[in-house]
């Protein structure tokens, strides 16, 4: 199928063949009919895109910071490599999207295959949406007027928080197709409107729509023409649905208004507002969000949680319905809204036009394919290799996310191992990883993968609660395994895994604790053997907070970040220690917000009477560097940061060893993996330890969430 896709570094326009994507549960299948380019936001990702390094960096200080705080913990290289990837990855486009239902997910009963909806989809031929935010098209309303819900929807929601009451009188500043809808909708609930923009057509269709005008081309100054219309009183209430950098916008806005008087935020602008603006007056300010309530929630948009009708009347779903019905009921007219049609064939033509700023509505057609065809999940990237060779690792990824594109992919591409067929859910990451990697193919159902007998290797990269029926399925289907930490959330997962083993013949199975595989960790485990008396080790991991709606903080997605990341310190002192823990014990500081704590320290005691601790805290500051690691033996010690720089201290003939840039140990640990398929060699982690770590974790972290297994 196509997709359009913005390139980052480029700033091109690509359209691009992925892989139908996978129907999911809560999410509805939608073959697209046609799709609005947002004008604006796209706009402005395009010219992003365009800019060069520099003003990339002044467009996005935010992200400059971020930049120079890495620098300064991770290493030069580290960071530049980090960049590198983000801006080398394809951004999809678009989020006004009509079509019809192909297919529905589990647990999805508000829609049915054959509804024509609108959604905030993609420009794509198939789209994957939650059904949270889609919703159903009334006969009577056409494909091309449908396709302007969205931006209806944000134009709604500005001017439902700035609470319009019959008989008043705004000023909407910006007509663009959001500001252009917003005259209507206040038209609609009475007001009077003073349309101010520099665009004499804009301005002629807001006339139309029975707003006042004010044409700032002419210089016209809007605050003289507010005062004069409104006998020296102000206004109720302004509207800024304009771009622009400028702070000047908001101080006019702050000076036409009434006292007591109402400003909402639905566009971009500068925002170094005027205390005595707003003092002297008692002026209210409110930025919009999007479509409405529930946008950015998981639990609404990805979860399917509706809020209760009696106490959230407009979520952003009920916000879409609204503005189909004001179009069926022609109270929001659209016809004249849209400037062009192009189909998506040329969708290059299509952001060309987005130089001109006479467009309002450029609108993306899709070709009338057969359902089938539309829907195919396996696209042909690469043609693969025609020799095949003895003892070949021919690989099949399942995930393609970051981690997987950034790390394990280019480590997994160094080994010479075949990539045969690389999967995502979407399709877009999948057929990304697949050009960049030269994968043979993408695909969106996982099952190509297992049922593929040329593959004889699964690397699995997804989200925490997928791993254990990835790796059981991988194993019964003959397949070796390499999964990202960790290996399963739940004891009865670990013990089915074991049992499948025991039937396997031969089969590698590793989980993804690279850590030990670093060269600085490498150096301090052969310095620890020539030590006999019992060591200490002090893990400190400043691992920084994570939002609480983070799907890694969900106990049943991601388990929590004990059993997702903690995992990797416990193994890294199992390791160095190269003796069995026989104790331990977890003490976690105090929290009301989060199901499994994120502030804990971890108590180790080993079988040669060592004895360690990992201090895994989420609430420092992100400029400390993230992990040290500190061993203390027989009268030496051993201090290692960040992956950077190893000291030793009373250790003969050895002193440091410093590095420029991080290596955590994936390439080896991938290659020892690799090697142990290809040449017959042993697990890269031990069976015994990576059982007896996935155990313990589990343990600990059911411990002070007071889970009972």
């Amino acid at each position: 199928m196509k997709q359009i896709l913005q390139d980052l570094k480029s700033g091109d326009t690509v359209v691009a063949d992925i892989p139908c994507p996978k129907v999911r549960a809560g999410h509805v299948l939608i073959q697209t009919h046609c799709s609005l380019v947002s004008v604006g936001t796209e706009r402005m990702l395009v010219e992003f895109g365009k800019a060069n390094m520099l003003q990339k960096a002044k467009q996005k200080p935010d992200k400059v910071k971020q930049v120079l705080a890495k620098v300064k913990t991770d290493g030069l290289m580290t960071t530049i490599e980090a960049v590198k990837a983000k801006l080398d990855e394809l951004m999809p486009l678009g989020y006004c999207n009509v079509g019809t239902v192909i297919e529905i997910g589990a647990g999805v009963t508000e829609f049915m295959v054959g509804d024509r909806v609108v959604s905030n989809g993609p420009h794509a031929e198939v789209v994957c949406v939650p059904k949270n935010l889609c919703a159903k098209v009334p006969d009577n309303v056409t494909n091309e007027a449908a396709a302007f819900t969205v931006l209806g929807s944000i134009a709604l929601q500005g001017v439902r928080l700035a609470q319009p009451t019959f008989g008043e009188t705004f000023a909407v500043f910006g007509l663009g197709s959001v500001g252009l809808l917003s005259v209507q909708l206040l038209r609609a609930h009475g007001c009077q409107v003073i349309a101010i923009d520099f665009s004499a057509e804009r301005l002629e269709l807001a006339k139309s729509y029975g707003a006042q005008i004010v044409n700032l081309q002419n210089a016209e100054d809007p605050v003289a023409f507010v005062q004069e219309y409104s006998a020296g009183i102000g206004i109720d209430a302004v509207l800024v649905a304009a771009a622009t950098s400028s702070d000047e916008l908001m101080h006019q806005a702050a000076t036409m208004c009434r006292q007591r008087g109402r400003i909402t935020l639905v566009g971009v602008t500068g925002l170094n507002l005027r205390r005595e603006d707003f003092y002297e007056k008692e002026l209210s300010f409110q930025v919009s969000c999007s479509y409405g309530p529930g946008r950015y929630d998981p639990n609404y948009e990805e979860n399917g949680q509706d809020y209760p009708i009696g106490f959230v009347r407009w979520t952003e779903q009920r916000n879409f319905v609204a503005v189909l019905q004001a179009i069926a009921d022609e109270k929001i007219a659209t016809q004249e809204l849209l400037s062009v049609q192009v189909p998506i064939e040329k969708a290059d033509e299509a952001y060309d036009l987005l130089s001109d700023k006479s467009k309002l509505g450029i609108l993306l057609t899709y070709p009338l394919r057969d359902t089938v065809a539309v829907q195919q999940r396996e696209i042909i990237i690469n043609q693969p290799l025609e020799t095949e060779q003895v003892n070949q690792v021919n690989i099949g990824l399942i995930g393609s996310g970051q981690y997987a594109r950034r790390t394990l992919l280019p480590a997994f591409a160094k080994t010479g191992a075949q990539l045969v067929s690389v999967a995502s859910n979407g399709g877009l990451s999948a057929m990304q990883a697949a050009k960049k990697f030269g994968f043979s193919k993408a695909v969106t159902d996982i099952d190509a993968i297992l049922n593929d007998k040329s593959i004889n290797t699964v690397v699995i990269a997804t989200r925490h609660n997928t791993h254990a029926d990835l790796v059981l399925k991988a194993l019964e289907a003959g397949k070796h395994v390499f999964v990202e930490k960790p290996l399963c959330l739940h004891l009865d997962e670990l013990e089915a895994i074991k049992a499948q083993l025991k039937k396997s013949s031969g089969q590698v199975l590793t989980v993804g604790f690279n850590r030990r595989f670093a060269p600085h960790i490498e150096k301090m485990y052969s310095l620890l053997q020539t030590a006999s008396a019992p060591k200490a080790f002090t893990m400190t991991v400043n691992a920084g907070a994570i939002p609480k709606d983070h799907w890694a903080q969900d106990l049943e997605v991601g388990g929590g970040r004990i059993i997702g990341e903690v995992c990797h310190f416990v193994d890294l002192l199992r390791f160095l220690a190269d003796a069995d823990i026989v104790d331990a014990d977890i003490i976690a500081a105090d929290n009301k917000v989060l199901s499994v704590p994120d502030v804990i320290t971890i108590l180790l005691k080993f079988a040669d009477g060592s004895i360690g601790t990992v201090h895994y805290f989420a609430n420092g500051n992100n400029q400390v560097p993230k992990e040290r690691l500190e061993v203390f033996y027989a009268g030496k010690s051993l201090q290692f940061d960040n992956f950077r720089m190893l000291r030793a201290y009373g250790c003969s003939g050895f002193k440091k060893m410093k590095s420029w840039q991080q290596d955590k140990g994936q390439q080896s640990l991938v290659a020892s993996f690799v090697n142990a398929i290809s040449q017959g060699g042993n697990w890269p982690v031990p069976a015994d330890q990576l059982f007896a770590i996935s155990e313990l974790i589990i343990q600990l972290s059911n411990r002070v969430s007071g889970i009972d297994e």
